[in-house]
């Protein structure tokens, strides 16, 4: 106040001169309303420019302005100046309190001395004076500067208090920070043309640093954030921070407030409070009265910008932000808030907006900041170089005479060790890592302590931790040993994390009793065998309470204790010890406690995991749901904790088993034992087993489970890993050297299998590599990040040789350029089984492109190389063009524009030598050239090797350019095609490269499309050499938007183009004109086979010129016209010209309007064709005049073969079926308005003309119209009418009329809707129409009715119903209907529903009709006892029965007038031996019964037993049948003695059954009289098969033999063979399957021996003997004498093409033969031929089977031959035979007239079988069943054959399983017509 004296008499202007620099830089920070106030205090007319006046409350403070209003003031009137300055006084801010005391000091004195008091009423212009409230001047700065300087204070006293005993001194230009993106200021992705932006893993790059210092400046008015792991000194640097404000030092003003709030603290206040309150109480407390701390308040709220607001530990803040705080209003001061809401509105500018706000925390919380933080800062960890400066110190504090050999040595003990190293790159574990190694250096003296270094008072100080020792204890010096000292150092350093905390456990116990202060003699020695489990296992009780609170606090997310939560004793030896820190907190009064944390969070989660190994505090439930891996990645999701996560990595480490002695001694003091600790290790290996087989981890969570497998050293679980994953993909992780240690234990634990790794956007330091390189068995590397640039790219190439088995290097979407990749290079090229190498996505350019070209000769593996995206240019083509040159192996090349540019090898050349690999290709495409850069390539492409493909799509070349290419294009070594896609846009370029076809002749192929998609292509001729006359050429100019001018150009080449082949002019524009030039050339195209001019505009007059070409072009065979020829125009010829006349051409119009006058134009022309000619106009429209026109211009077209149209009404159809009567070269008509409609014509017998006539409605005068036209007609061979809507009453008009029509085979009837009624009209034409010789009825899901004619009408009449549910009176009527039929006749009826009652009446019935019978009725229920009952009934109602059969649902009966019964038969109906006691009354009152059948029933002893009363009431009986299926003992037996009994039998079967020893005794005593016995499938004793064997000796009148399937032993098979050659007369032999392999025994060739005399021989059958070539040439001699052989059976017996040739020639002699069957054998080719030779003159031929033989296609020629010759074949089966092209045996099938099965299945034959399948049935009329299953029949060969069965009405059953159809197809098709069955069975 001194000052202010001395200044209050001086003159107020000259005061305002010399303060005016102060006062400008005071006013130039102002608002710019206060300038505009103070400027408005300037008179107008005093020269201040009126447009410049500031005006309104945004104007900015303009330093001008500042200016022109001082210099004013500087001379003005003293009573201005002091008001200006009493103004300045009130409206400024932030102005020093001395100067602010002199302004008011000179003001005041000045106004009160001019007595001012109010401005003059003659000043209008001087502004008002302040009222008296206005005066009050606010809150004055002298209590804020009070308050700062006592901060000020306080915080140095806390600096003091926290660099006592500092190891390392610390500055803020000495940390380095990483900055980071924040989500304010991230930046956007990488946008550069061919650059893939950089993922956003980790918030930027990681590599980038600044010091603290530089990254604070600038952080005023911000939010800034700074990011460090635990113990990275968060706490501590804020402290120096302080400190450095303090002292006027570092980056923020001292003039600020810096207000230090740790989130610790901030917990423990839960009640609202207000701002003030959270500043005086719970900061630093103001000594100052209430008003001085409201003066400081309301400055602070005045002025926040000069506050600094420190939030450290944002970590342990239980309140965490949410969006909701985030987003709130703006905050009522005056109101007391939560600490959260007062945290939040700090951070989001609610609360003192402006000031700096500096908050620390752990990056998993950076989230909760998001969108908050202006900026974003890392603390990087310790490097190498820090690490080992500060375990020098440590050992060797400055003041001290410590040896400093001992702080080499424990820094080289550290980096020695991975785990201790990562651990030490934080600064509070680097201090740890020092006590441990001071532990392992003092153990193992016998003398001398060491004292402890390490421990802090509070925890989260934790660079205070990591900088400071405690000195408690006297310093001993550490001598070295030498090298055996250090080598013993090394061994004992731990290999796990989990053990470096067992040692560090160990370490921090050692103290206490390096503390203890109990006598010597009780101390625990510090010696070398003193080990880790004897000092653990001394304080047990206390680590177990201890790791009980660890425990705890983990579970309630607590890491501070109070005194009450710690046992008074622990608490004591914990401090003690070091494991504990003490801390002070200011509870919510204000008041000081003491609170007490572990000395890192690690050493807490370490000691919680001894806990949960050694305690049940939690269960097995409790740990599997709690167990999980750590991620890198942090989510908002996540659950907040202020822990590490290390929890369950230390539970994996103490589950390894070198863990157990220690837990077991920890588990006792828990109240466990061994056994316990043992099994809760296991369940923690099985959680890792569990998780090492999941699929579903990301990358972090792997790397995290790789960290847990190596602590627990268990390589069969990291072997694991890798087998569930062959490629371990990492994904935006921050990678450290400890990282990749673990990663390699487990790649090596993976054995030979191998691994891939895959680094995407992984910050990494180069150490990492040097980790890498130990892994072993690594087959594939990939590295993806704008962070891997040159320097990581030479790290990488340095280690690269090191991966022995690496074959795949991705080093994609990099910073690498020509200089990395010349590092790459280097690398690579001593790596020889690199196979893949990608490069992609970098910056190489044309020097780096050939940096990696060099290595292309130098790796022999290469298979493929990728170096796309390198910001190329054409000179790394040609590089790599001259390089394939020099490199051989050298398969592809590919580049599209500046994208993709990639290089595929053939293998290695030394191991696929004898291997022949294609020409190499090469891919240029998207190049957009000029002519001389194409210049350049072309000359290039001159002395490139042979190529095989030539792809330079993509172009869009000019004119220019593409004439350059075509004038080098002939020097090319090309041998497949060049491909030109997108590169020749106009016609004059067509035309260019049209005319390389006959210019070059190796162009063998030009197709060219101007229109999307634009295609161009040349073919060439593969490097054969031809003569140029045989090779064909193709050129294809679709789209090209040609004109018939254009054509003139075309055509001039086309001329001297004679080798054209096919000719595409298709979506042109050539119209008629153009299409009468191209006629006109095709004189001059001696070799075309097909021209394709649709979509060319052509009209019905292009039709007309096209129909005349036709007929005046010999080699144009055919035509297809769609639309009028608006759409397709497609021209086929055929070269050869030798038969002209026998050429059949097409000329086809469909889809298509034809009006008469085009019908008869058309025609007109087609009369002069002189060749076979179809006429195709189906899908297209005909009125009836159009199509009467037609039918008028048929008879003068004397070559048509066919007309095929499509007709829609009836009265279209009657205008065709006239042709029938009308024109006599119509052989059919098959007319349908739901199909094609055609008329077919030539010169064939009347009675083979047919007329089908269906899905029309035939009614009426339709009908009778129809009636009329056939009567017209001379004769008819089929007429079908089905599915026209008849009905009953149409069938009933056309059968009247029927008798007036020439029918000779057939009328079809189906699918007319009729009813038993029409099936009743239709069986009386049986009885009223003498040539109808049979009628089939169904009215099932299959509707059929058909009726059969013959010529004679004589012969049986058959009549076969199924599946019609007929009525009682149905049936009877038709008995009558049948009784009245003058011959014989043959009844059927099938699933009728007839009831028993019926099915007697009916028999009755028939008994009265005077001639013969047969008869056959399936019904499910005739069964069992039904089925006994049934026939009884039968028999006792008619007496003219001669034959009654049941087999199975089946009765048969014979029906013959005055006969008596002589067959019974129940065969296969599940009767049983007692049922048969209800034929006692037949067999007594029957005695003319000569054959009895029982076979396949379950007679047992009672049937036996049956039959022996039954036999002998038989006198006449002569064939017994009993076979058996299955083995009943006994049943022979009981019979025998009833048959030796039984003179008159002579046939006797008892197959199936068991025959004993006493049975065969017997049983062949009756052989004697037996003519045919069967004996297959019995079982009898060795014995028993040798007795009856020799019994066959006396068989001399046998003459059916059946042995099948039976075991002869060798004395039986010889037997056999000896009663073979006894027996003369037997006729059919059947020895199926009883004998071995040949060569096993001689036996089966005896028994061929032995039927050398066989000279009446007719059947035999010898399949599955395996006779191989000895036994078939045993054969061969004896055949020739057996002439009367008609059925010879040889299946499955291994026989050779070569024996079977000569086993066929050896059959020439048997002309009676009937039955061949050869299958499953190994015949061929030979056998085929020999068989097209021998089989024609064998015409009784009527079954060959020679299925699954191996005949291949050429065997097809052959076996058509043999067809074709077989004039009574029935049946053929070539099923797998191995002929895919069996259409030539089809063709010849229409020479077989009576074939009715054919089997061709399972041959992989296409749709050309099908198709001829489809041409011959119609000709093969008796054919009913065809197997094509398993072929490659597709939907086209099966809607043939369904077009076919129209006309087969015969066929039942044509099957197609598993061929080329989908199953809606299938099932699509089978409804159309149900005999096409797709089925497996």
């Amino acid at each position: 106040m001194d000052e202010e004296d001395d200044h209050g008499s001086e003159d107020v202007n000259a005061f305002l001169a010399q303060e005016s620099q102060q006062l400008f830089n005071i006013l130039s920070a102002q608002s710019s309303a206060v300038i505009m106030k103070l400027c408005q205090m300037i008179p107008g007319e005093a020269g201040w420019p009126s447009q410049q006046v500031p005006v309104g409350p945004c104007v900015p403070a303009g330093k001008e302005h500042i200016n022109i209003m001082l210099e004013y003031f500087k001379t003005a009137r003293a009573t201005e100046c002091c008001i200006f300055l009493q103004s300045v006084c009130m409206l400024c801010d932030n102005i020093p309190m001395s100067l602010e005391s002199r302004l008011m000091s000179m003001a005041g004195s000045e106004s009160s001395s001019c007595e001012i008091s109010a401005p003059d009423v003659n000043e209008p212009n001087l502004p008002p004076w302040p009222s008296a409230p206005h005066l009050t001047k606010r809150p004055r700065i002298d209590h804020w500067e009070q308050y700062i300087a006592a901060v000020k204070s306080s915080m140095l006293r806390r600096w003091e208090r926290l660099t006592e005993g500092l190891v390392r001194e610390v500055q803020l230009e000495n940390v380095w920070v990483s900055p980071r993106m924040s989500a304010r200021s991230r930046d956007k992705p990488d946008q550069t043309p061919g650059r893939t932006p950089e993922p956003d893993g980790d918030y930027g790059s990681l590599e980038s640093r600044m010091t603290l210092e530089t990254f604070l400046h600038g952080c005023a008015g911000k939010v800034t954030v700074l990011v460090g792991r635990a113990g990275s000194g968060k706490t501590f640097l804020m402290s120096l921070l302080g400190q450095q404000w303090s002292q006027g030092l570092g980056p923020i003003p001292s003039t600020y407030l810096f207000v230090l709030l740790e989130f610790r603290q901030l917990n423990l206040l839960s009640n609202p409070l207000l701002l003030s309150e959270l500043l005086f109480q719970h900061y630093f407390p103001s000594g100052g009265s209430d008003d001085a701390k409201r003066a400081i308040v309301d400055y602070l709220f005045s002025n926040p910008e000069q506050s600094c607001w420190v939030l450290d530990g944002y970590d342990e803040f239980q309140g965490k932000l949410t969006r909701q705080e985030v987003q709130g209003k703006q905050i009522d001061l005056e109101n007391p808030l939560p600490v959260a809401s007062l945290i939040s509105g700090l951070l989001n500018r609610q609360l003192l907006p402006g000031s700096t706000v500096l908050v620390t925390c752990r990056a998993r919380d950076v989230l909760d900041l998001d969108g908050i933080s202006d900026k974003v800062g890392q603390l990087l960890g310790w490097d190498h170089y820090e690490i080992k400066e500060y375990v020098e110190n440590f050992f060797g504090v400055k003041g001290q005479t410590v040896d400093t050999a001992v702080g080499e040595q424990a820094a080289e003990l550290l980096l020695s060790n991975r785990h201790l190293l990562a651990m030490s790159s934080i600064p509070a574990l680097c201090n740890i890592c020092c006590i441990c190694l001071e532990h392992l250096l003092l153990q193992g003296r016998a003398t001398g302590e060491v004292a402890g270094r390490g421990g802090n008072e509070e925890k989260n100080k934790t660079l205070e931790k990591c900088n400071t020792v405690q000195n408690s204890d006297n310093s001993q010096k550490l001598e070295q040993n030498g090298k055996d000292e250090k080598a013993k150092k090394l061994a004992q350093i731990p290999t796990t994390v989990t053990q470096v905390y067992f040692t560090v456990l160990s370490a921090f116990l050692s103290r206490n009793h390096r503390r203890d202060d109990t006598p010597q003699a009780t101390r625990f020695p510090q010696s070398s065998n003193v080990s880790m489990l004897t000092t653990i296992n001394q304080y047990q009780s206390e680590l177990c309470e201890l790791s009980r609170v660890a425990w705890s606090g983990l579970e309630e997310s607590k890491i501070l204790f109070l005194e009450e939560d710690i046992p008074r004793d622990v608490l004591v030896f914990s401090l003690r010890t070091g494991l504990f820190s003490q801390v002070e907190l200011r509870h919510q009064d204000g008041v000081l406690i003491n609170a007490y944390c572990f000395i890192h969070l690690t050493m807490q989660e370490f000691l919680a995991a001894l806990r949960i190994m050694t305690s049940n505090d939690v269960s097995d439930a409790e740990l599997k749901k709690r167990f999980s891996l750590k991620t890198r990645w942090t989510t908002k999701s996540d659950q907040k904790t202020v822990f590490t996560d290390s929890l369950y990595l230390y539970v994996c480490g103490l589950a390894s088993s070198h863990c157990i002695p220690t837990l077991v001694q920890l588990a006792r003091a828990a109240g466990r034992d061994k056994s316990w600790v043992q099994k809760r290790q296991a369940l923690v290996l099985k959680l890792l087993k569990t998780l090492c087989n999941s699929n579903t981890l990301t990358g972090p969570k792997i790397l995290q489970l790789c960290h847990c497998v190596q602590e627990t050293q268990d390589h069969q679980l990291a072997k694991q890993i890798v087998d569930a994953r062959p490629i371990l993909e990492l994904r935006n992780i921050w990678l450290l050297p400890n990282d990749t240690d673990a990663l390699a234990f487990v790649v090596n634990s993976g054995g030979d299998n191998g691994v891939g790794l895959d680094f995407g956007a992984c910050s990494m330091e180069l150490e990492c590599l040097d980790g890498l390189s130990k892994c072993q068995h690594i087959h594939s590397l990939r590295f993806h990040s704008r962070k891997y640039d040159d320097k990581f790219a030479e790290k990488l190439s340095s280690v690269l040789p090191e991966f022995k088995t690496l074959r795949k290097l991705e080093f994609c979407g990099a910073s690498l350029t020509a200089t990395g990749a010349a590092s790459l290079a280097s690398g690579l090229q001593n790596c020889p089984g690199m196979t893949e190498i990608n490069l992609s996505d970098n910056n190489l350019k044309d020097e780096g492109i050939q940096h990696i070209c060099e290595i292309f000769t130098k790796i022999h593996c290469l298979v493929s190389v990728i170096l796309g995206r390198n910001n190329t240019s054409l000179k790394a083509v040609e590089c790599l063009i001259e390089k394939m040159s020099s490199c051989s192996n050298i398969l592809h090349v590919h580049a599209d524009g500046i994208k993709e540019l990639t290089v595929t090898f053939s293998p290695n050349p030394e191991i696929a030598s004898h291997k022949t690999f294609p020409a190499p290709t090469l891919s240029l495409l998207n190049q957009k050239w000029s002519q001389s850069e194409m210049q350049k390539i072309a000359k290039s492409l001159i002395h490139c090797p042979a190529l095989s493909v030539l792809d330079l799509s993509g172009g869009q070349w000019d004119e220019h350019t593409l004439k350059m290419l075509i004038r080098f294009l002939p020097k090319f070594n090309i041998t497949e095609k060049i491909i030109l896609n997108e590169s020749c846009s106009s016609v004059e370029g067509l035309a260019l490269l049209a005319a390389l076809l006959p210019e070059c002749p190796t162009v063998v192929e030009l197709h060219i499309r101007l229109e999307d998609p634009v295609q161009a292509f040349l073919l060439f001729s593969s490097g054969e050499k031809k003569p140029a006359e045989e090779i064909a050429k193709k050129l294809s100019l679709s789209c090209c938007n040609l004109l018939p001018a254009d054509l003139e150009k075309l055509l001039t080449s086309l001329r001297t183009s004679s080798g054209l082949s096919f000719l595409d002019l298709s979506g042109n524009s050539l119209r008629n004109k153009g299409l009468g030039k191209l006629l006109e050339v095709l004189p001059h195209l001696s070799k075309i086979q097909e021209i394709n001019i649709s979509n060319n505009g052509i009209n019905m007059e292009g039709v007309g010129m096209l129909a005349g070409a036709l007929c005046s072009q010999s080699n144009l065979t055919q035509i297809y016209i769609s639309d009028g020829g608006k759409d397709k125009v497609i021209l086929k010829f055929c070269p050869d010209k030798s038969d002209a006349k026998q050429q059949r051409k097409i000329f086809r119009i469909n889809n298509s309007s034809l009006l008469p006058s085009n019908v008869t134009k058309v025609c007109q022309r087609l009369v002069q064709c002189r060749s076979h000619l179809e006429l195709d106009l189906s899908h297209s429209s005909l009125t009836e005049n159009a199509l009467l026109s037609l039918l008028k211009m048929v008879p003068n077209m004397t070559t048509l073969q066919r007309l095929s149209v499509s007709i829609t009404f009836i009265s279209e159809a009657l205008i065709l079926v006239s042709c029938l009567a009308d024109n006599k070269q119509v052989t059919s008509a098959d007319l349908s308005p739901q199909m094609e409609s055609f008329l077919s014509f030539g010169a064939v017998k009347a009675e083979h003309v047919s007329c089908r006539l269906t899905h029309f409605r035939l009614t009426g005068e339709n009908m009778q119209r129809l009636l009329e036209l056939l009567q017209r007609s001379p004769h008819l061979s089929d007429l079908d009418l089905s599915s026209n809507e008849m009905k009953d009453e149409g069938v009933k008009c056309l059968l009247d009329f029927l008798p007036r029509l020439k029918i000779s085979s057939s009328v079809n009837l189906s699918n007319n809707g009729l009813t038993s009624q029409g099936l009743l009209h239709v069986a009386t034409t049986l009885c009223t129409i003498k040539n109808v010789s049979g009628v089939e009825f169904s009215s099932g899901e299959e509707q059929r009715c058909l009726i059969w004619l013959t010529q004679n009408g004589d012969g049986e009449k058959t009549l076969s119903i199924r599946e019609s549910s007929l009525e009682r009176d149905h049936l009877m009527r038709l008995g009558e209907i049948v009784s009245s039929c003058p011959s014989p006749a043959k009844l059927e009826f099938i699933n009728n529903s007839l009831h028993s009652d019926w099915i007697e009446e009916f028999v009755k019935l028939l008994t009265s009709s005077q001639g013969e019978c047969m008869l056959s009725i399936e019904e499910y229920w005739i069964r069992k006892e039904t089925a006994v009952h049934l026939l009884c009934r039968c028999l006792e109602l008619s007496p003219n029965i001669q034959m009654i059969r049941i087999n199975r649902n089946t009765l048969h009966l014979s029906l013959v007038k005055s006969t008596e019964l002589t067959s019974v038969s129940l065969v296969d109906c599940e009767v049983e031996g007692y049922q048969l006691t209800s034929l006692e009354n037949i067999i007594r009152s029957r005695p003319s019964l000569t054959e009895l059948n029982f076979s396949q029933n379950s007679l047992g002893i009672e049937g036996a037993a049956f039959l022996s009363f039954s036999l002998p009431l038989l006198p006449n009986l002569s064939s017994l049948s009993i076979e058996s299926k299955e083995s009943i003992p006994d049943v022979v037996e009981e019979l025998s003695q009833a048959l030796l009994q039984s003179k008159s039998i002579q046939h006797l079967n008892l197959s199936g059954h068991v025959i004993s020893d006493k049975a065969a005794d017997s049983i062949s005593r009756v052989f004697p009289q037996i003519q045919s016995l069967n004996l297959s499938h019995c079982g009898w004793s060795e014995g028993g098969g040798l007795q009856l064997m020799k019994a066959l000796g006396m068989c001399i009148s046998l003459e059916v033999l059946c042995i099948e399937r039976v075991q002869l032993n060798e004395d039986s098979r010889m037997s056999l063979a000896k009663a073979l050659r006894n027996i003369r007369s037997i006729h059919c032999l059947k020895l199926n399957e009883i004998v071995p392999v040949m060569g096993e025994s001689d036996s089966g060739l005896d028994i061929l021996a032995a039927m050398e005399g066989l000279r009446e021989i007719e059947e035999i059958e010898l399949d599955n003997w395996r006779m191989a070539n000895r036994g078939t040439e045993q054969l061969i001699r004896q055949l020739p004498t057996w002439k009367k052989l008609r059925k010879l059976s040889l299946s499955k017996n291994c026989v050779s093409d070569q024996s079977g040739e000569k086993l066929i020639e050896s059959l020439e002699g048997c002309v009676h033969l009937e039955e061949l069957h050869l299958s499953n054998n190994n015949l061929g080719n030979l056998s085929a031929a020999k068989m097209a030779v021998v089989l024609p003159s064998l015409t009784n031929l009527r079954v060959l089977d020679i299925s699954q033989n191996h005949m291949k296609d050429e065997g097809t020629v052959s076996l058509s031959k043999v067809v074709k010759s077989m004039k009574n074949l029935n049946k053929i089966n070539l099923t797998s035979v191995g002929m895919t092209k069996l259409y030539a045996v089809v063709a010849s099938l229409v020479h077989c007239p009576f074939i009715q099965d054919i089997s061709l299945g399972w041959n992989n034959s296409g749709d050309d079988v099908a198709l001829e399948l489809a041409r011959v049935l119609p000709l093969c009329r008796r054919v009913t069943r065809i197997d094509l299953e398993s072929n490659s029949v597709s939907v086209a060969g099966a809607e043939a054959l369904l077009r076919a069965l129209r006309s087969c009405p015969a066929v039942q059953l044509i099957r197609l399983w598993k061929n080329k159809m989908s199953q809606s197809e299938a099932q699509r098709l089978s409804h159309m017509d149900r005999r096409l069955n797709f089925s497996s069975t």
